[in-house]
């Protein structure tokens, strides 16, 4: 468990901004079959300060069936407000929903695709995001702007505590994490709950790499070998490395997107930083598991024998992974703007800045076409290889995972 000094540097590193982007780019339409009466869907996870509900951005239509509600262990429904102010409905809640709900509930809110706890209690109000901060709201968005049919499993806490809830749910299958020690600190953190959600229990764990330039390897939300780091890429402005973003992780997303606030209904701002770029990355591959178990009649609720797809085909955590790295590409320098504040892609080794390169909607097709079979994306250059291999026996030898033979 981390100790309280360290949960304090979390709290307070996780939440900053910075630089302007641009307009968040629609998700690609992706044709379904019904099945057994319910969608095929992917169960994102963020672990985080907490959530607004109440806004505009997380409300659906969609009817989720009863099963699926039972299955995802929900304990209370708490069917929320829908007139007034934020604060209105909040209070108009506070007898019937927030003020009911201990650390042990699984919390539904219907006209949302939102469940969420609060394992660690002690918060004024469980799973409502923190009056002062809004950062778990602004997470979630980024997960729904990449994957608007997901299904989110919140859960509110910086702590191992906290990532064991959501590595542990039977029907988690990606878990975003946009926290970690100042500076990368080589300090442990929730390295021990990922690899439980990973290694044991073969889901998809994202890691913020942190807001500086420091290497992601010791970093313990990033650095894992069993993690996918993900820093900053300037998308849209001069597409180069934000500065202030971690180095030699596993791929760099948009570091700058508008998402939703925490204490009002309707309400966008701008933000930037890893803790949004990461999510976003959560998002895109929750994306790809829809569209391969709709295309493969996976219409299982968990339990898929360690597969992420298992239906006509069966696609694991390292076939998503290995797509990943093949799909990673690096920007010219030559559209680097000195006045923007990020730093060139380097035509030499620049692994070392982004890992296997960008990911952003460019490479989702590929990635799907790749996994399911109908085109193989080309191998990258034996000096990418070399360079994400050190890369990798590197985060191994430090978190004394995967010793070889």
């Amino acid at each position: 468990m981390a100790r309280p000094l360290l949960l304090a540097i979390l709290m307070v590193s996780a939440s900053l901004s910075g630089c302007f982007g641009e307009e968040e780019i629609p998700a690609p339409e992706v044709e379904i079959d019904l099945g057994n009466g319910f969608r095929p869907y992917t169960v994102i996870a963020p672990i985080d300060t907490g959530i607004n509900p109440y806004h505009d951005h997380f409300q659906t239509d969609e009817i989720l069936p009863d099963w699926f509600i039972q299955e995802m262990q929900t304990t209370i429904i708490c069917n929320l407000t829908q007139v007034g102010t934020y604060q209105e409905r909040v209070d108009a809640d506070r007898a019937t929903c927030w003020d009911t709900i201990n650390a042990t509930d699984i919390v539904y809110f219907p006209g949302t695709r939102i469940f969420a706890q609060s394992p660690d209690g002690g918060t004024p109000t469980m799973i409502l995001d923190d009056p002062n901060d809004g950062h778990g709201t602004a997470v979630t968005g980024a997960v729904l702007d990449a994957d608007p049919d997901a299904i989110i499993f919140f859960v509110e806490g910086f702590s191992d505590n906290a990532v064991t809830t959501a590595a542990t749910h039977p029907l988690v299958d990606v878990i975003t994490t946009s926290f970690g020690a100042i500076g990368s600190l080589p300090v442990p953190g929730i390295e021990d709950a990922t690899k439980i959600a990973v290694v044991e229990n073969h889901k998809i764990h994202t890691g913020a790499a942190d807001n500086s330039p420091s290497p992601a390897v010791q970093d313990a939300t990033a650095g894992p070998p069993w993690s996918i780091g993900v820093s900053g890429y300037a998308e849209g402005d001069d597409d180069q490395k934000e500065t202030m973003s971690g180095s030699y992780p596993d791929m760099a997303s948009d570091w700058t997107q508008v998402l939703p606030n925490h204490q009002d209904t309707d309400g966008y701002h701008e933000t930037s930083g890893t803790s949004f770029a990461t999510p976003r990355t959560a998002g895109f591959l929750g994306h790809i598991m829809t569209t391969l178990r709709a295309e493969f009649n996976d219409n299982a609720s968990g339990g898929r024998d360690g597969f992420l797809v298992d239906g006509d085909v069966q696609i694991s955590n390292s076939d998503i992974r290995n797509a990943l790295n093949l799909s990673g590409w690096y920007p010219s320098s030559a559209t680097w703007d000195p006045s923007g504040g990020t730093t060139p892609i380097s035509p030499v080794l620049p692994c070392t800045q982004v890992g296997w390169g960008v990911l952003n909607w460019s490479n989702i097709e590929p990635m799907i076409n790749h996994l399911n079979g109908s085109s193989t994306l080309p191998s990258r250059s034996s000096e990418v290889n070399t360079c994400m291999a050190i890369n990798q026996a590197s985060r191994e030898a430090y978190w004394s995972a995967y010793p070889s033979e």
